[in-house]
């Protein structure tokens, strides 16, 4: 699995996954450790085009704030 961070602070994230030869898009808020941690999923799309939506609905970045990572640089 492959995921996608914000440059910006490393909170907004999104995983990729090939499900049955389909790619799922999760996009998910991490919270710092001061505030306990832990990671909160907005939602699951099955299309770039619907994440752009999904970005644009619930978070202040978009798809040209994202840079990949691999997840063991994530952390």
């Amino acid at each position: 699995m492959r995921e996608w961070v914000c440059g910006c602070c490393g909170r907004w994230r999104v995983g990729v996954e090939l499900i049955r030869g389909r790619y799922r898009y999760r996009l998910s808020h991490r919270y710092r450790p001061e505030h306990g941690g832990g990671r909160n999923v907005l939602g699951e799309v099955g299309s770039v085009a619907e994440l752009t939506e999904l970005l644009a609905r619930r978070t202040p970045i978009g798809l040209a704030d994202l840079r990949e990572t691999d997840l063991r640089e994530a952390g």
